[in-house]
């Protein structure tokens, strides 16, 4: 009885050690599309009364749970059942991904007063609803990023056992949402932990210097995160074109493929953004008439 009790200890033991192994081997896979997802969600989640950031960020993380939760058992059955469904649902989040990063680029040329670090002011009678629609679409990016990062944590344990997939999936999402929105709330606070400082600590001293170098900082980063986020979505969008659509393997071998990937997104993202344009004009002029 003993012995069959140290047994299955021991199983479970090699079991832990094998998820380890494979977690480790998965979050390296990921790290690029986790930077991407940072610089994203960042972007996403700041430009709020500091008053209401960080409800706004519970708000996208407890969304990004829910996605997550919903997205490793249907990408666990799909591996199983209809494996090449993924690759397709990996190119319609692409789509959606370039066209929000196109979106970016032309509000930033066409709209330039909506531009720069909007703040949303609490006596706004609209307010809620923007808040809403700003966390709504962080949590659809969030949705579509998340679908990538756990199609390459699963890809990575694809020969594995089935308990070592569920438990490595699982662990990579969890880590992904803890992480970057770990990140994202110390971001998006950083000027009040420099104020603290500046209030708590003689002027001239190190650590008043450093709460300035905190406040001033902050929307250079805020600034420098809406260009890396666009980039990103551009360039994560382009690098699943370029691995799951077969006509552009080997496309331009010569070129270096973040430059492939950046004009995949650019362009499949400007189709995007026209069609759906177009649709809502067309749209509006109907209910006009």
């Amino acid at each position: 009885m003993a012995s069959g009790i140290f047994a299955i200890f021991d199983d479970i033991a090699a079991l832990m050690d094998d998820v380890a192994v494979a977690s480790k081997v998965a979050t390296q896979k990921t790290a690029g599309i986790l930077g991407d997802d940072l610089a994203v969600n960042a972007e996403k989640a700041t430009g709020f009364l500091a008053s209401r950031e960080l409800p706004i960020l519970w708000a996208i993380t407890k969304g990004s749970f829910l996605n997550k939760i919903i997205i490793v058992p249907v990408a666990l059955l799909l591996n199983i059942f209809f494996p090449d469904v993924i690759k397709y649902i990996l190119i319609l989040g692409g789509v959606y991904l370039a066209y929000e990063g196109a979106e970016k680029i032309f509000e930033f040329f066409f709209h330039r007063a909506k531009t720069g670090h909007e703040v949303i002011k609490e006596d706004n009678a609209g307010s809620a609803a923007i808040e809403k629609a700003k966390v709504k679409s962080a949590i659809m990016t969030d949705f579509i990023l998340s679908i990538e990062i756990v199609i390459i944590a699963l890809g990575s344990v694809l020969d594995k056992p089935l308990a070592v997939q569920i438990m490595t999936t699982a662990i990579v999402a969890l880590l992904a949402t803890i992480g970057v929105y770990g990140i994202v709330a110390l971001i998006v606070r950083m000027d009040d932990v420099g104020l603290k400082l500046i209030r708590n600590n003689s002027d001239g001293s190190l650590f008043a210097k450093l709460g300035q170098l905190l406040v001033r900082a902050l929307p250079v980063i805020i600034k420098s995160l809406e260009v890396v986020g666009t980039l990103a979505l551009l360039l994560v969008s382009g690098g699943i074109f370029l691995h799951n659509i077969d006509y552009f393997h080997g496309i331009f071998p010569s070129i270096p493929s973040i430059i492939t990937e950046l004009a995949l997104g650019i362009i499949i993202g400007t189709v995007a953004f026209a069609v759906v344009s177009s649709f809502t004009k067309i749209r509006q002029l109907f209910k006009k008439t």
